[in-house]
Formats: structure tokens, sequence, C-alpha cells
């Protein structure tokens, strides 16, 4: 419809009340997963400019007051097709999906070199989304650790 039904209002209203709680949450989960994503072997990058590590972190300290949830890695490597199903089919707290804004953590692969047409991209393997959400990191390092497990396995 062309207009907002009261329920839908009431309900963006209600949700802006813990919007900064929220979003403080979701960054500095994200920043704990990113920063562990750094550390593991089957990682080439982690693309997160609110990590000191990432190239253009100056400039987006420059640019902004903070970060949210949503950040990518890529794999070092090309994996097989049944190799990065093992790990995100079997993922237990991440879903699939792109709603990046909901309360829950999202796992998404991407295939970026479909939609570049300025320059080429090159990557040494496939690239991942993250939406971390409102569960304990703690939880969602371990079950990306199970997944990298599965992936190897695979």
């Amino acid at each position: 419809g062309q207009t907002a039904g009261p329920d839908d209002v009431f309900l963006a209203l209600r949700g802006l009340r813990t919007l900064k709680a929220r979003l403080d949450r979701h960054s500095a989960s994200a920043r704990k997963v990113a920063q562990w994503l750094t550390q593991r072997p089957e990682v080439a990058s982690v693309l997160d400019p609110a990590l000191p590590s990432f190239e253009g972190h100056a400039l987006w300290r420059r640019d902004f007051a903070g970060a949210s949830g949503l950040f990518s890695f890529m794999l070092g490597r090309p994996w097989s097709k049944p190799a990065l199903a093992a790990m995100l089919d079997g993922m237990s707290l991440f879903k699939m999906g792109y709603s990046w804004g909901g309360f829950e953590s999202l796992i998404l692969p991407q295939d970026v070199a479909r939609y570049r047409s300025a320059t080429k991209w090159v990557a040494p393997g496939p690239l991942l989304r993250l939406s971390i959400g409102l569960e304990d990191p703690e939880e969602l390092i371990a079950d990306l650790a199970a997944g990298f497990e599965r992936l190897v396995r695979a």
C-alpha cells in the first residue's frame, strides 16, 4: 500500500526506543567476531572498516561515529560447493538470508564478480557476508568454528 498502517507505525516507534542499545550490541559483537576471524587460517581477509587492521580504517574513523553488525570475509582459497555447503548448511545459530536489519545473525555467500562492472573482482576464495545479531558472540564464534571444521573435513 501507499500508507503505513497504525500497527506498523506502533511497532516502528516501539523499536526506536531500544535502537541505540541494540546497535551498540550488534557493533560490539561484530567487532569481536571479526577480530576472531582475522586469526583463522581459512580466512584470507576480513572486510570490516571498523577493524584497525582494515586498509581503509583511517577514512572510516574520520567519517563515521560507529559501525553496524554487517561485514564480510574472504576465504583463503577456492572451496568446492559441497565443502562450502557443509559449512553453511550445518550452522546452528547463523541463518541464511538477506535481512540485514534483524536481531538474528545471518551468513550468506556472495558472488561479487557477477556484480562488478568498473573493475574486476579478484579474490583467493569465496566471500561470506555476515550480519551479527544479538546472540552471545562467543556462541557465534563457536558456531563459525564448527563450520570451519565441516569445511575442511568435506
